[in-house]
């Protein structure tokens, strides 16, 4: 048995506790069983934004005359769009082996628990005073024949040849994200959606506007579900059937399922320990992080509490202090944010109005149009939204924005959150004129006067 004083398992986020641990000179096990850097960099936050990146351009040129600038399209070169993203995937894990001191013992395979202080990987037997599991998630299974070239966020990434149509199953961020760049670039395009709105989890009045503006672009089926799925002559063809009961189909090259996540817990050896799972297979942890079994964590999706890259971040941070620097004390997440780099942008913090309402908590509403903003009327865009709930006290409870750059505008918010929070501080605060930024300080100020 190879005895250790850190073991990780998962070389993503985590990945970064082990090479701190390996600095300080403390002897690390890593364990991996694909590629280091995990679902982000790999498969998910980044190579996905990359491609949002070149959709942001098309959709620009093509709303060019609404500027009064008459321009045109001659040519999208998705395959160069596809082997840049490929390229810049392909540098990911040499770059985490790179950084890994050598102190960290860098292990490829698979691992599990023999009990609660020994874990088995490939040929070896190891052990350690601190056990991090961070496994992650992955793609909810389709349901379809194994067989099918369907694609999930899973195995979307690196990404093959183009194809002329897609059919995306799905109504959430990864469906409208990808759905956004596939259909900017000129690739026939449809979403199905079993529900009669995008983005279900957001504050419903944000939900509405994003699910009127993007279907306006994207061609959206809501009210269907899918019945089922062939595939022959590279063609998939699926059969639907919206809540009336009117059967329709579609053909296209490719079929994107992005349906959720479930968490790599099931072939961890998890019966060999006294480790505990919740109802959907997370991983229990309390504030600490730590599971039932003593020295023995969990973070990131694995453990659920958000399935987050910017989470996931946070907490191997503060497991770094508590591991490393015997730093006592509970996780303190604040309020988490999170965002829908889709066209429209989505971004929020705190309560929606639905989950307010649920606890019984009274709250002050600002729903304010960006209308009060030189620079978003240079947009030429009416939808945009900030959307503030605030304790009659003054407190933020929630902020919902919709919008181009809510994403960035979200951290004029989040500051006050943590620091001191009173929206006044908001409205108090000088911002530069005629900046974007103003919309948040527009709608702090009405909430201000209805304290």
């Amino acid at each position: 048995m190879k005895k250790y004083d850190l073991i990780v398992i998962g070389g993503g986020r985590a990945a970064n506790l082990a090479i701190e641990a390996g600095k300080q000179g403390r002897r690390v096990a890593l364990i991996e069983k694909e590629v280091l850097g995990g679902t982000c960099p790999n498969r998910g936050c980044v190579p996905s934004k990359l491609l949002i990146g070149y959709a942001e351009v098309a959709r620009q040129i093509k709303d060019a005359a609404r500027f009064f600038i008459d321009v045109e399209i001659k040519n999208i070169d998705v395959e160069k769009m596809f082997a840049t993203t490929n390229e810049w995937i392909s540098r990911v894990d040499p770059r985490y082996e790179e950084r890994l001191p050598k102190s960290v013992d860098l292990f490829r395979g698979h691992a599990r628990f023999l009990s609660n202080e020994a874990i088995s990987v490939n040929s070896d037997t190891l052990c350690a005073e601190s056990i991090v599991v961070a496994t992650g998630s992955r793609s909810s299974p389709t349901g379809q024949k194994n067989e099918y070239p369907i694609w999930t966020s899973e195995n979307l990434f690196p990404l093959s040849s183009p194809p002329k149509s897609i059919t995306i199953i799905g109504g959430g961020y990864i469906a409208c994200e990808l759905g956004s760049f596939f259909h900017a670039v000129g690739i026939d395009t449809q979403l199905i959606v079993r529900g009669d709105r995008l983005l279900k989890l957001e504050d419903n009045e944000v939900s509405d506007i994003f699910t009127k503006e993007f279907s306006q672009q994207v061609p959206t089926a809501f009210n269907t579900s899918l019945e089922s799925v062939t595939w022959s002559g590279g063609q998939f063809n699926v059969q639907l059937s919206n809540r009336d009961g009117l059967r329709s189909q579609r053909s296209s090259d490719a079929l994107l399922f992005a349906t959720g996540r479930v968490p790599n817990t099931d072939d961890l050896g998890i019966e060999n320990t006294d480790l505990l799972l919740d109802k959907k297979g997370f991983i229990k942890v309390d504030d600490n992080l730590q599971t039932s079994v003593p020295g023995v964590y969990a973070v990131g999706d694995v453990a659920g509490n958000f399935m987050f890259q910017h989470s996931a971040s946070f907490e191997v941070s503060y497991l770094a202090r508590k591991i490393l620097e015997s730093k006592s004390g509970p996780i303190n997440y604040g309020m988490m944010p999170h965002a829908v780099f889709s066209d429209p942008e989505v971004a929020g913090v705190g309560d929606t109005e639905e989950s307010l309402l649920a606890k019984n908590i009274d709250y002050i509403k600002v729903v304010e149009p960006w209308s009060a903003s030189a620079r978003a009327l240079a947009m030429k865009v009416d939808y945009p939204r900030t959307k503030l709930l605030v304790s009659k006290q003054g407190a933020v409870l929630g902020c919902h924005l919709i919008g181009p750059q809510a994403t960035t505008l979200l951290h004029e918010v989040l500051p006050v959150l943590h620091v001191k929070n009173d929206v006044r501080v908001l409205a108090e605060t000088i911002h530069v004129h005629p900046g974007l930024s103003e919309v948040i300080q527009e709608a702090a100020r009405r909430a201000t006067e209805l304290l």
